[in-house]
């Protein structure tokens, strides 16, 4: 859930024409003149004078606002920021994203991508995408280095997480394994079992997004009816997810005479209990893991 602050107030500012005598306050989207009843043609021509000064002296004042308040400006459709993932202080895995979610939806992206800057490490390079019209990702095109502290603007505001050990799993869907190093050593390479043919574990980089001690898995959210010879719903220990769409690195005590020899799941990487439990532990939020042939 995120939490929504409210708008801040509009910045506003009153200018004062000199020999008129009468305060015209505006702001960037309404000006409002205090007047008494015009019943001449003089009170009509001073009339147009005052708006003619109002006018120059706002546009003066928006002129003048410099090129990197865009970002931040009221008038900017960006909106204000709900929250930010990682939060400050908080110690994850070397891939993990920065996720930014914003109180209402965002007509102009660009300017809200620009206001969001890695500044430490200098230099490190990235992508954005957007899960949402209100939530976008900031997503590293290399790792952060590990035992690291990483330092960030969002909105104008400084944010700082740290990074822990380099966890990186490894699957390998034709050799039946999956090997665990941190910070460069292997750890473990344990037998493993991937998705049978007509359930293929996908092929790529991917993210850890959460960890769950206990989950239900239940075949019918992946379009597969209970009563299907596939079909399942089952207690799982141990379940690190890795996609929104279901793949998680679990215990499969049903499996372990395949895991190692052949591929047998809906999708997901089956491990040996003690295997499991092993890898849940080491492992944290936004730890990479790879999926190759």
């Amino acid at each position: 859930t995120y939490r929504h602050r409210p708008m801040p107030p509009r910045h506003r500012r009153t200018f004062r024409p000199s020999g008129f005598g009468a305060a015209l306050r505006a702001d960037i989207y309404t000006v409002t003149l205090l007047i008494a009843p015009i019943r001449t043609e003089v009170m009509a021509r001073r009339l147009r004078r005052i708006l003619a000064v109002t006018g120059i002296a706002a546009l003066t004042a928006l002129g003048s606002a410099p090129a990197g308040a865009a970002a931040i400006s009221p008038s900017t459709p960006v909106g204000t920021i709900a929250s930010v993932q990682p939060t400050n202080g908080q110690v994850v895995g070397v891939a993990a994203p920065i996720t930014v979610t914003f109180t209402k939806p965002v007509s102009d992206r660009s300017a809200a991508e620009r206001s969001i800057v890695v500044t430490s490490p200098a230099n490190l390079s990235g992508r954005y995408q957007w899960l949402d019209n209100s939530v976008v990702q900031w997503i590293p095109d290399h790792y952060y280095p590990a035992h690291s502290q990483i330092t960030m603007m969002a909105g104008g505001v400084p944010r700082t997480f740290g990074t822990g050990a380099t966890v990186l799993g490894v699957a390998s869907i034709s050799g039946h394994t999956f090997t665990v190093s941190v910070d460069g050593v292997v750890m473990r390479q344990m037998p493993a079992s991937m998705g049978k043919p007509r359930h293929p574990t996908p092929v790529g980089s991917f993210t850890v997004l959460e960890k769950q001690a206990s989950v239900v898995m239940d075949s019918r959210t992946i379009g597969i009816p209970l009563n299907d010879p596939e079909g399942y719903k089952l207690t799982v220990a141990d379940a690190v997810r890795i996609t929104w769409g279901g793949v998680y690195v679990h215990s499969a005590p049903w499996s372990v005479g395949s895991q190692g020899y052949s591929n047998v799941s809906h999708g997901c990487i089956n491990l040996g209990p003690d295997n499991a439990s092993w890898y849940f532990n080491q492992v944290s939020i936004g730890d990479p893991v790879i999926i190759n042939a």
